[in-house]
């Protein structure tokens, strides 16, 4: 298959690239940038110049594909409701590129905020008050009959180079000299190593079911305590609970992600991808990585 993806040179997109070159496909990667370009280039596939707001360019990526996996977000969570809708668009547009074909669109949703069923986040799981609306968006075009499915991602897409929100942990007690966490600490983050995801992404685009919503899960839920507890030992920093305007001054812009509680399991997902988890988990990654 020919598959364009969004995000191709990003943490997660281009170890979803090598996962699908590797596999045999082939890929058009949309670059924003020159060094973006170089670096999908360099991986082996074709590239797609534009942005995420050229929805032309997205709507000519995604005809000119066998289907789409769309990873990329605009990682400014300053300004978090500007890129949700920018995502919004974007999916509607490839989604409007691909009506009255069978081609998969595989969009990328998160975790964090679906509902608990019996206690955790499965697959059954419904966004209602998710912070993100990609996964919302994605199912209004699924009812329309387009071939399109949902990754759901943790919060912690774990692997060396992540810049995501457990490196801005890192980063905010190095900068306040105290590994802190919400309240009593015991809410839990599920987690999965990005090559275990990136697999998954190539499994869906391959085989996945219309309207189909796939959590893909390796730790199924880590106390966010037991998180700031290894950075402070690998930091030589106090470990400490926060909370109110504390907890907002330690946290900034993660306050409202830092105390959801969230443990998942990928179960479903695993058994109609054939698919487990085989990379190490959050914490020894921490360990061996982060530091």
């Amino acid at each position: 298959m020919k598959i364009f993806v969004t995000g191709a040179s990003g943490f997660i997109g281009s170890a979803v690239v090598r996962e699908l070159i590797d596999a045999g496909h082939q890929v058009i990667g949309l670059a924003r940038t020159a060094e973006s370009a170089k670096q999908i280039s360099n991986a082996g596939g074709e590239v797609l110049m534009g942005s995420l707001e050229d929805l032309n360019i997205l709507k000519q990526g995604a005809s000119m594909a066998d289907g789409v996996i769309h990873t990329a977000f605009i990682h400014d969570f300053t300004q978090y409701a500007k890129a949700n809708e920018v995502e919004k668009a974007v999916i509607n547009s490839m989604g409007e590129a691909m009506m009255g074909t069978n081609k998969p669109i595989v969009v990328t949703a998160g975790i964090l905020g679906l509902p608990v069923v019996n206690g955790i986040i499965t697959e059954e799981s419904r966004a209602q008050n998710s912070p993100r609306s990609s996964e919302a968006t994605a199912m209004t075009w699924a009812a329309k009959g387009v071939n399109i499915s949902v990754v759901r991602l943790p919060p912690s897409v774990h692997d060396k180079g992540d810049k995501g929100f457990v490196s801005f942990i890192i980063q905010q007690a190095r900068k306040n000299g105290v590994s802190a966490y919400p309240a009593d600490g015991h809410n839990r983050w599920p987690a999965v190593h990005r090559l275990d995801a990136a697999k998954i992404f190539r499994l869906v685009v391959e085989k996945g079911v219309k309207g189909a919503l796939y959590n893909a899960i390796g730790d199924s839920g880590i106390e966010i305590k037991k998180i700031a507890t290894l950075i402070g030992e690998k930091l030589n920093l106090p470990v400490a609970s926060v909370t109110g305007e504390e907890a907002i001054k330690h946290f900034e812009w993660m306050t409202g992600f830092i105390g959801f509680d969230s443990p998942a399991t990928g179960l479903k997902t695993q058994a109609q991808l054939d698919w487990k988890p085989v990379q190490i988990g959050l914490l020894e990654d921490l360990e061996k990585h982060y530091f």
